[in-house]
């Protein structure tokens, strides 16, 4: 007899049951389909079997870790079935690149080339498998084992990166005979996967797939050229130097070679930021740099490093944050909880903004102003600017590439740039890592650096930042005039050594937990290395410390 409690209700089975069977009856009661199940505190996948006395909560596919296990078993599928239409592993190698809105870039790595005819085998095999309903199943392998069945398969990046494993074993999961790796959760079945859609772009093809907000329906594929370039100049370079996977990188680790990779990769971005100060040079109208981006960018550290570059133009470059263009925080409006919104235009005083600013375009001399965040209020304080020829401002500010904040400043006299730190590096082919883990752990680390927050809190609030740059950033970023990619192909492996401890701090009863365990888990794929060969100008020195410039 089986008696288990699944969200407050009490239940009782004559026999042993798994995760999926209760689930299946509890379906109706849900809105989206369940895909795991926490147990005790702990998530389970649904093929598990129940332990008698559990606790249990159910995930779907509306929660954000059932809907990064549905988009990681769509993941499988694919890749299987590229296998399946190619003959075989070896011959239908794929990569996953990186997301591009709803959807994954993924590129050819067998040999084999997409067009139509190809795609829509691949798609009709797909459909094949999740009508047949195949069982996923996991396994754990001794990591010797593993890495024997891979090198089978020709998977050497998964070889390589389980040269490094700590754990004597590793979880692995099948689909009618084939073998992979996946770094997390999985559905129970095939049949669970029935929102997808694929579409030939650029040089491979795009993996579409839903969203949290809406899991049954798969958005049209909105081109995002820029960020494509961007990411997959990255990822481009990345190749040429050696490293495309963690498993690479801890291999240059390993061979004493990472002084000199964080030497030439610092090079490679203060290049591009020059490049960047000479094409605002060239362009005689503009006096305002508008440069925006998403949390942990960077931007502050950029600022700086593009302040230099625009010098060396003989450029007299002005730092104005837009923060200080805040109303007062009485008047600031609130969200939908009765929280103040900082992040929305019309937290903004757009039109003094405006006003001061072509003031000074016309040659007027104008007081900026300074906002107290103790206070609450703007302050003034003899910050007094007037532009000469040769000035130019360098705006930093969420709303710097969309036009309704500079609504009165002429086109021709705005240059806007967009940075995030846009991750190319991979765990391994058919794990790709994800941008905003990479901003989580910048911002965990600096915020308990310089504001005593802990990473549980920092975890909190992700989500909401997270909205505020769906809503605020990502839908003007194709609008920049440049793009620059902060992100460094060595810093994990530097931001490990500050991040594990605060990711430890979490304790197991927080609502955190679980994202805590998971950062964990993927920084053990890092070898760690100390931040003491980084420049002082590095944009990683925001995050760690001991910058040169104030941030």
């Amino acid at each position: 007899m089986y008696t288990i409690t699944v969200n407050g209700e009490m239940r009782t089975y004559e026999h042993k049951i798994t995760y999926r069977q209760v689930a299946e009856e509890l379906q109706p009661r849900f809105a989206h389909k369940i895909v795991l199940a926490v147990a005790d505190g702990k998530i389970c996948e649904l093929f598990r079997e129940v332990k008698d006395g559990a606790r249990i909560e159910f995930l779907t596919l509306a929660d954000k870790i059932g809907h990064d296990t549905y988009n990681r078993s769509v993941t499988m599928l694919l890749v299987k079935a590229v296998s399946d239409v190619t003959g075989g592993p070896r011959k239908g190698r794929i990569k996953v690149e990186f997301s591009i809105g709803p959807g994954y870039y993924c590129s050819p790595r067998g040999g084999w080339t997409p067009d139509e005819v190809f795609l829509e085998k691949v798609k009709k095999r797909m459909q094949e498998l999740v009508e047949t309903d195949l069982p996923i199943r996991k396994k754990a392998y001794p990591t010797d084992e593993a890495i024997a069945l891979f090198a089978s398969q020709g998977m050497e990046d998964k070889v390589n990166l389980f040269r490094y494993r700590r754990s004597s074993s590793v979880n692995v999961y099948s689909m009618d005979g084939y073998y992979d790796y996946y770094y997390g959760y999985m559905v129970p079945s095939t049949g669970y996967l029935r929102y997808f859609d694929l579409k030939l772009y650029d040089k491979g093809l795009m993996l579409l797939l839903p969203t949290v907000s809406a899991p049954e329906k798969v958005p049209e594929f909105e081109e995002r050229k820029k960020l494509f370039d961007a990411l997959n100049t990255s990822t481009l370079w990345g190749e040429k130097i050696g490293i495309d996977t963690v498993g690479d990188l801890n291999d240059k680790i390993c061979e004493g070679d990472l002084a000199e990779l964080i030497l030439v990769q610092e090079a490679l971005q203060e290049s591009r930021i020059g490049e960047i100060a000479a094409d605002i040079a060239r362009r005689k109208h503009v006096k305002f740099v508008m440069i925006a981006g998403p949390s942990s960018s960077g931007k502050t550290t950029f600022s700086h490093r593009l302040s230099i570059q625009l010098k060396t133009h003989g450029l007299k470059p002005h730092p104005i944050a837009v923060d200080d263009y805040f109303k007062n925080r009485e008047d600031t409006p609130k969200d939908e909880d009765g929280n103040y919104n900082f992040e929305c235009l019309e937290a903004i005083d757009l039109e003094k903004f405006n006003r001061d600013m072509c003031d000074l375009l016309e040659g007027k001399t104008v007081e900026l102003p300074y906002f107290n965040f103790k206070t609450g209020k703007r302050e003034y304080k003899g910050n007094v600017k007037t532009l000469g020829p040769d000035d130019i401002l360098v705006i930093e500010g969420i709303h710097g590439l969309n036009d309704k904040m500079s609504y009165s400043l002429p086109l021709e006299s705005k240059y806007k740039i967009y940075i995030s730190a846009l991750t190319s590096l991979n765990v391994d082919a058919h794990n790709r890592i994800s941008t905003t883990d990479g901003r989580l752990l910048r911002r965990m680390v600096r915020d308990a650096r310089t504001r005593g927050t802990s990473a549980a809190q920092t975890i909190r609030m992700w989500a909401s930042v997270r909205r505020g740059e769906e809503e605020n950033i990502f839908p003007f970023q194709e609008s920049a005039d440049a793009m620059f990619n902060s992100v460094l192909i060595y810093e994990l492996s530097v931001l490990k050594q500050f991040a594990e401890p605060l990711l430890y701090g979490i304790k197991k009863e927080e609502p955190e937990y679980f994202e805590a365990k998971r950062l964990l888990k993927f920084l053990d794929y890092f070898l760690g290395v100390s931040s003491e060969n980084l420049p002082y100008n590095s944009i990683v020195r925001e995050f760690v410390g001991g910058s040169c410039f104030r941030v």
